[in-house]
């Protein structure tokens, strides 16, 4: 018997909360989350599913982790909050910072802490242009991204994301914002007479920068995977090699958002990392607490901090939050990276998400799987309506919420974005329930197509 009432607090929920993305058609019969241990949730019913997603994709570590409970109880104890603004700091600050430069790529080394990963984006775009006035070039104010790309929900992030959704409703955009084609293996159309489709994919950069005046040109964005506007997608392995390259030429910043690909994900510590690139700033955020509390932020080259230390103090750069470097979320960061490396999740998720993704495939054998991808322990499987044509099932079909229902059913909870099944499970799920999430991946899909 649960203790909790659930029909009252679903009327309270309706009537008080408004959710991300909110409508309250989503919301009829909510799942409302009371417990945590592990790879596993509770609700309010108390049915316990697979966390299929690590909550947002962050809960890198698990569920219910004393470390970082202690962790933040130890630090609240002892200072609950400092400013980091001019001439103040805090231990755990310079502790995160200093450890975060023995982790990524090797060219970053400073840092600056937000509260989550949109704040970050916003953060890197006025870092860019920051750069650039430095350097005597302010016209280099515009920002390129990819389509199915998400970068976050504030007026610049959502400008920068390449889903119209998160911004249509919304408009007008802000301004300096401009998109190109995602290098999706699965349905990128370019390449050929001898050039190859990440090849390809990647000289749409240049297109665009040569469009748009590379004198214009501040920086170019991309997630290592495209996650949470594009459903996993995996790019080709000379991909980021010819970005950097094409950023090179045209002293364009390249810009990675690792918020859903850093911290071990992937199976390395940071997405580019499986191709040799290295960004100029790297924004960050999910896995660095395993969203324990809220924690982002930017890292910026050896260049670029240069720059920002050697601009005049009348011209500097003036940006900050209330709660950057907040030293209860920079305590509990610590304790996270320390459970990371003392438990080797980052191989460890090399070699489960392996294991994973073979399992996975097998599910290319069915009808409307069109293709099965991911790297570590992130992957998608792409249900179509035609195979050979990779044809897209209707909107009015809800294949997308037919095929959460059926994962739900058997005891998955995961997000279904468009038709495309996205799996980010904790980095500390056993090979036992990485098994039972394929199972119920092999039950689940016949099963809502059968309808």
């Amino acid at each position: 018997m649960s203790p909790y009432d659930t029909a009252v607090q679903v009327v309270a929920d309706q009537a008080h909360l408004l959710h991300p993305q909110h409508h309250p058609s989503d919301h009829l019969d909510p799942q409302i989350w009371v417990a945590g241990e592990g790879a596993l949730i509770t609700n309010s019913a108390g049915q316990t599913f697979l966390d299929g997603l690590s909550g947002m994709w962050n809960v890198h570590v698990g569920h219910g982790r004393r470390e970082l409970v202690e962790a933040a109880a130890g630090q609240l104890s002892r200072l609950a909050f400092a400013s980091s603004y001019i001439g103040d700091t805090s231990l755990p600050a310079i502790a995160l910072a200093e450890r975060l430069s023995t982790l990524l790529y090797p060219t970053i080394n400073a840092f600056f802490f937000t509260s989550g990963g949109a704040e970050a984006s916003d953060s890197a775009f006025k870092t860019a242009r920051f750069f650039w006035k430095t350097q005597g070039r302010p016209e280099k104010i515009k920002i390129i991204s990819r389509t199915l790309s998400y970068h976050g929900s504030t007026m610049a992030a959502s400008s920068a994301s390449g889903v119209p959704a998160f911004w249509e409703v919304f408009e007008p955009r802000v301004p300096g914002f401009l998109h190109i084609e995602s290098p999706y293996p699965y349905r990128f159309a370019g390449g050929g007479d001898g050039v190859t489709p990440g090849i390809a994919a990647a000289n749409l950069l240049e297109e665009a920068i040569l469009r748009e005046g590379p004198e214009t040109v501040a920086a170019f964005i991309a997630e290592p995977i495209q996650g949470g506007g594009g459903g996993v997608i995996v790019p080709p392995a000379d991909y980021f090699p010819r970005i950097r390259a094409i950023c090179d030429q045209y002293d364009v910043l390249l810009i990675s958002d690792d918020v859903i690909t850093g911290f071990g994900r992937t199976g390395r510590w940071f997405g580019l990392e499986h191709w040799g690139v290295e960004p100029d700033i790297v924004q960050f955020a999910k896995g660095i607490t395993s969203g324990y509390v809220p924690l982002g932020g930017i890292g910026v080259s050896d260049r670029i901090k240069a720059a920002i230390d050697a601009a005049p103090a009348g011209r500097r750069w003036m940006h900050g939050f209330t709660y950057s470097a907040h030293p209860v979320c920079c305590a509990v960061a610590l304790a996270n990276l320390q459970i990371i490396e003392g438990e080797d999740l980052v191989e460890r998720a090399a070699q489960h998400g392996a294991h994973l993704l073979g399992r996975l495939k097998a599910l290319e054998q069915l009808e409307h799987v069109g293709e099965v991808r991911g790297l570590g322990l992130l992957a998608g499987v792409e249900i179509v309506a035609d195979r050979e044509t990779k044809a897209r099932f209707p909107a009015e079909a809800g294949v997308g919420k037919r095929l959460r229902a059926e994962l739900t059913r058997r005891g998955l909870y995961t997000r279904v974005l468009g038709e495309v099944i996205c799996l980010a499970p904790p980095l500390i799920t056993s090979v036992a329930q990485l098994d039972r999430i394929a199972d119920i991946l092999h039950e689940s899909i016949p099963a809502a197509l059968a309808r």
